[in-house]
């Protein structure tokens, strides 16, 4: 009996001791979103880049699908991911505790804006006064996709139409459904409208122009808008789409963008956070071939319209970059001075 506990006892030791190892092998997670737009393709590019870089030195992140944002941020706080991809404005509602979030995510962490997710508010033109967003006012009641139910799509829209004050639950009857459903929509006269956060050029709205271009207007944003938007978190600024972005676009359209964001878990170790924020933009060629969407990558845009503190591995780069970080995205004590470790 008493051999037969230390048989035991030995092998619950060795299991344990596997687990650890493996535990300490496993790679970090990414978590992204639907397999059908930009995050998933673009996260998995990422996570196979810094595999193929920092593979070799113990570094490996692995890319999962999720619902999103929203489901990101849970992903995040449990632990059930290391890294994610987010909307701009909910890195900025999780941080705050605010939105659709409904406590502050102490442990978030930027990690670098990534590409834009540009704002695209189409309507039909009998609709049309000033060819600005505020022409949503003009709705009585006509049904207006501001995107699938739950969706970051719903959250930001409903966020900018709030902010400038458009009492759109009043004005429109809304639909819910995602970009693709929405361009078939709009094409059949099922809806007068929609809202495609997401970066430019947007296949459902290439689409839907090209059936009905001379039928649909691409609304502009005005300098009192932008202001009205960013008076909560300082998150958009301006984008233009030149004409012919879009079929039958006759005109530049002024837009305005969010950044995406590349997030962490606070308890990341700074020197893995250091050298995936560095293998991202030092193969951003290679990640651009991988994905239109990120041809608007710029490292110079790296900590622009972040909504979350950045995590010291990230702000270590950037000083060795020579960026200038806004104060209020440095946490204090998760400052270094460049090339610390390098002496």
């Amino acid at each position: 009996m008493k051999m037969r506990l230390i048989i035991i006892l030995t092998g619950l030791l060795t299991l344990a001791s596997c687990s650890d190892e493996l535990a300490g092998n496993r790679p970090y997670i990414l978590t992204t979103a639907t397999t059908g737009g930009a995050y998933y393709p673009i996260g998995v590019a990422i996570a196979t880049i810094t595999k193929s870089q920092l593979g070799p030195d113990g570094i490996a992140l692995s890319a999962i699908s999720s619902a999103g944002s929203l489901e990101n941020i849970k992903l995040l706080r449990d632990n059930q991911a290391q890294f994610a991809l987010l909307q701009g404005p909910f890195a900025a509602w999780g941080w705050n505790g605010e939105g659709p979030i409904s406590r502050p995510q102490t442990g978030l962490r930027s990690v670098a804006a990534v590409w834009l997710n540009v704002e695209h508010f189409v309507i039909t033109n009998d609709l049309v006064e000033t060819g600005t967003i505020r022409d949503l006012d003009n709705l009585n009641g006509e049904r207006f996709v501001l995107g699938a139910r739950n969706s970051g799509a719903e959250q930001t829209g409903r966020y900018i139409l709030e902010s400038l004050g458009i009492n759109y639950e009043e004005k429109m009857s809304l639909a819910w459904m995602g970009y693709g459903g929405a361009a078939n929509a709009i094409q059949d006269g099922n809806v007068v409208g929609m809202n495609v956060p997401a970066g430019a050029p947007v296949s459902a709205i290439t689409q839907a122009f090209a059936q009905m271009g001379d039928e649909l207007t691409l609304l502009n944003f005005t300098e009192q808008d932008l202001i009205d938007i960013n008076r909560r978190y300082d998150l958009w600024d301006w984008y233009e789409f030149p004409a012919d972005t879009y079929p039958n676009q006759s005109e530049p359209v002024r837009s305005i963008a969010s950044p995406n964001v590349l997030a962490s878990r606070s308890d990341v170790p700074e020197e893995v956070v250091y050298h995936i924020t560095k293998t991202i933009w030092e193969n951003l060629s290679a990640l651009q071939e991988i994905h239109a969407a990120t041809r608007d990558m710029q490292l110079q845009r790296a900590v622009r319209g972040l909504g979350a503190p950045l995590h010291p591995g990230a702000i270590r780069y950037y000083r060795e970059r020579g960026l200038e970080i806004p104060e209020r995205l440095i946490m204090p004590g998760e400052d270094r001075p460049a090339g610390i470790d390098d002496l």
